[in-house]
């Protein structure tokens, strides 16, 4: 059973609304866009996020593990870092491209893992000033910008044919285009940011996401306040052979990609996954 984390979720809680207004005051005049790799953008929201999370945090909790995209330490530290019972993994602006296309959909993102597994998850959405909330064990819901608290459940569809698969707006793979062909649902649905998504699951507005592994492509941080959001609202996630990720791993990469659906499709989901991937 998860401890009720009271304190955690509301620092989580209070700190992703303080990171979300130091987005948007970015996010509201011109700002600069360099780049860490080849197709990752980063913006001062990211870095500025960054640090303001990791302070906060670490003051909060200090005997507690941080991973954050914008400062990932030596390998040396990740490794003690991550080898903590708890640790926290934070995303201060997933969904960048988003960002900086002005669409809206990008998040807050701030995990907590207990021996490597979700249990705390916070998805702040600057844009739109909601933020969803799940604490594995004990449930999810969705705070609205005047405080109003609505739960989050997931959908009971049962039919893949009929259901509704929210897909990547940014990173659209080839691997990913053949799996949802196969799967032939009633409609897809294109989106930025991995918490966004999984708030839609676990809204009822769509049914599956898949993200089936590719170099330079999502990370550990991009999972964890997902993973634990969609547990919470009774959703089901993997990696693409079935097996719940750890998240006590050196290995940021989510190298056997990413599952979350309402839990009723994943078996299916994932059998024909693996089956077209095996097949390419």
């Amino acid at each position: 059973m998860t401890p009720s984390l009271a304190e955690e979720i509301n620092v989580a809680i209070t700190a992703a609304r303080e990171a979300a207004q130091i987005v948007l005051s970015v996010y509201q005049r011109d700002f600069d866009v360099d780049h860490k790799a080849r197709n990752e953008p980063v913006t001062q929201a990211d870095r500025r996020a960054n640090a303001f999370l990791v302070q906060r945090l670490s003051g909060a909790f200090p005997a507690d593990g941080i991973v954050a995209e914008e400062s990932v330490p030596s390998p040396e530290v990740l490794a003690e870092q991550v080898s903590r019972e708890r640790v926290w993994f934070v995303d201060p602006l997933d969904g960048t491209k988003e960002f900086i296309a002005r669409n809206g959909e990008f998040s807050v993102m701030i995990g907590l893992t207990v021996r490597g597994r979700p249990v705390l998850g916070v998805v702040a959405q600057p844009a739109f000033g909601s933020v969803a909330v799940g604490v594995v064990g004990q449930g999810a819901w969705l705070l609205a910008p005047d405080g109003t608290k609505t739960p989050l459940r997931v959908s009971d569809q049962d039919r893949v044919d009929a259901c509704t698969v929210i897909l990547s707006r940014s990173h659209l793979s080839l691997p990913l285009q053949r799996i949802v062909d196969a799967l032939r649902p009633a409609a897809r649905v294109a989106c930025g940011s991995v918490g966004v998504k999984a708030t839609r699951i676990a809204q009822r507005q769509a049914d599956v996401y898949v993200n089936p592994h590719q170099p330079g492509g999502a990370k550990l941080w991009d999972g964890c306040a997902p993973d634990a959001i969609l547990v919470a609202a009774g959703g089901r996630t993997s990696d693409l052979s079935g097996i719940p990720v750890d998240y006590a791993t050196t290995t940021l990469e989510l190298v056997g990609g990413f599952l979350a659906t309402n839990g009723r499709l994943h078996d299916e989901v994932l059998a024909t996954a693996r089956r077209v991937l095996d097949e390419a």
